[in-house]
């Protein structure tokens, strides 16, 4: 087996985006009905400033004991991002996160509470890399496929911090939050209810270049 990691325009991802999207609802246990919605969020990304994509692509050897032919190269890992905007969805999710979890203190006006302004938000939210997206097929997890991809998506990005989300897990028992613990990201917010999810989330991030 031998695994190459490639980098894919916006154009070549977008086409891509059926099967990028299936590896997604796989990784993550969602159902097959929300493959169209997530086609699109996905393509639309493509459109953020700053968009990165790399996909992992393993080829089997003739000597491996496997229904698929030998020499043939398969999609099994995707990851992407793009840099953070307060236009986007995301970004506006994290800095209501960050509101209600008393990040940073109240800011009010005379005539009662307003909203806060930019120089009230930690100083990580205005120089960020989303990694919006990193998954790997389940049978093929446990193979450093994830770490590289990784780190190659945030190679060289120009933004000071890295920021991305993972499903909580009871004590952080699973593969996902060993990869981000073991390259150092922190806590921003935990068990975090983004709108539209029933699951709560972890929020991780730390500081460019990973070094």
């Amino acid at each position: 087996m031998t695994i190459r990691i490639r980098r894919l325009s916006g154009f070549e991802f977008a086409r891509a985006s059926p099967h990028l999207v299936d590896i997604h609802l796989r990784a993550m246990g969602y159902p097959p009905s929300m493959k169209d919605q997530r086609m699109r969020s996905w393509r639309n990304d493509v459109f953020n400033r700053g968009f990165v994509a790399y996909i992992a692509c393993e080829t089997r050897d003739e000597s491996v004991a496997d229904p698929q032919p030998a020499g043939e190269e398969f999609v099994v890992g995707v990851a992407y991002g793009f840099l953070g905007n307060p236009d986007l969805w995301w970004d506006q999710q994290l800095r209501r996160g960050l509101l209600e979890s008393k990040w940073y203190p109240s800011v009010s006006a005379p005539d009662g509470p307003r909203g806060p302004v930019r120089g009230d938000f930690p100083e990580f939210v205005r120089s960020y890399f989303e990694v919006a997206e990193i998954h790997v097929l389940p049978e093929a997890q446990g193979k450093g496929i994830g770490r590289t991809l990784l780190t190659t998506l945030l190679d060289g990005v120009p933004a000071r911090h890295a920021l991305l989300s993972t499903p909580e897990v009871a004590g952080e028992q699973n593969s996902a939050f060993g990869l981000y613990r073991s390259l150092g990201f922190q806590d921003v917010l935990r068990n975090f209810m983004y709108a539209g999810d029933h699951r709560p989330f972890a929020i991780l991030g730390r500081s460019l270049p990973l070094g």
